[in-house]
């Protein structure tokens, strides 16, 4: 009886502190932010500009059974239309 007591004991101490070290190493993220160049949403279709600079840039959209186009767009986000629209969009390589 006193070896089970021992062990359950001993088992309790250390599942007590496995749970301490698993609880200590956990930590919250934060949501994602926008990833830079183009991405979707569920229904829209985006390019994000990431500079610390300030320029704009050339981006080509692509568009589906329509002409693509070229479009200037300042840092940050820039909304291009509907998800099922847009194809895609790329930085062209040139500031405006």
């Amino acid at each position: 009886m006193r070896v089970r007591r021992q062990l359950t004991s001993t088992l309790g101490a250390f599942a007590l502190a496995f749970a301490f070290l698993g609880a200590g190493t956990v930590t919250a993220t934060p949501a994602a932010a926008d990833p830079c160049g183009f991405y979707e949403t569920g229904s829209d279709a985006y390019y994000n500009h990431c500079t610390s600079d300030g320029s704009h840039v050339v981006i080509k959209v692509e568009v589906a059974l329509a002409p693509d186009y070229e479009r200037c767009v300042a840092p940050g986000r820039t909304w291009l239309g509907s998800a099922t629209r847009i194809q895609g969009a790329y930085y062209t390589g040139r500031t405006c």
